[in-house]
């Protein structure tokens, strides 16, 4: 039998490893970018010949499918575009375990500098779309912003963990045992979903300028972030103690609101 250990503060309350430690704006940032999210990747996916921004899981399909071919071009655009994406990853987890309770309004306005930089940037290649990179950057970064009650990174880019987790979270209701982050998955499928959706409309109207507008929702989002760390620096909505993210349940706590 596994022995639970519920780790505690100073207080003895349970300590709260989530990230904005209050549900309700996690909940919110994380609906508004997994819609940020399932935008741009449908965006991208029509933009460059069925590349996916966010997915790495279709990239990694494509990438085998290539290497099967012997299609060397696709070979390396799909391998450079998951480097980029786990790069993104990396780079936002070292900011989000360095800035503590800036994390939001930092990650936030990068994610959206990034997402309009990839209309300056270059087309590049087929093999190496530069385009696409900054994009790409981005949703990597994306990340590493929320993570849950049990101090995990949420994934708010793609979405088969959400359904997994969702159909195994209705299994352990069942049971009684279900996990608090469980309530969140769908409406992060809803989130994302609805974003490919619009993604797809604004594509098809706009073209590659469809990307101003989860660039537009991310700097909406961080001016958000800002104000509420600014206006309510010891606030739960942006803030709370927390380990790095995915950090060891051992890991020494970060206070991120003092």
């Amino acid at each position: 039998m596994v022995n639970e250990r519920i780790e505690k503060d100073k207080s003895g309350a349970p300590e709260d490893k989530s990230f904005p430690a209050d549900p309700r704006s996690r909940l919110f940032f994380a609906i508004a970018l997994a819609m940020l999210a399932g935008t741009a990747d449908s965006i991208g996916f029509l933009e460059f010949s069925q590349l996916f921004m966010s997915f790495m899981s279709g990239n990694t399909t494509r990438f085998g499918v290539a290497v099967a071919n012997g299609d060397w071009d696709n070979v390396t655009r799909v391998a450079s575009t998951i480097a980029v994406f786990c790069f993104g990853a990396f780079l936002g987890t070292l900011i989000a375990a360095a800035v503590g309770r800036w994390r939001l309004s930092v990650l936030l306005t990068m994610q959206a500098a990034l997402l309009a930089a990839g209309l300056l940037m270059p087309w590049g290649t087929f093999a190496y779309p530069l385009h696409a990179y900054p994009i790409v950057l981005a949703l990597g970064l994306q990340n590493a912003t929320l993570q849950d009650e049990g101090g995990r990174s949420l994934a708010l880019t793609y979405v088969t963990g959400a359904v997994v987790r969702f159909g195994t979270g209705c299994a352990n209701l069942l049971m009684g045992t279900v996990a608090p982050s469980f309530w969140i998955q769908a409406p992060l499928w809803a989130g994302l979903s609805t974003g490919a959706v619009l993604g797809g409309l604004l594509d098809y109207r706009f073209g590659e300028m469809a990307f101003l507008f989860p660039a537009g929702l991310a700097a909406i989002l961080a001016v958000i972030a800002i104000a509420l760390t600014v206006a309510k620096p010891g606030s739960t909505l942006v803030a709370g103690s927390s380990p790095a993210p995915d950090a060891s349940p051992k890991a020494k706590i970060i206070d991120a609101i003092h």
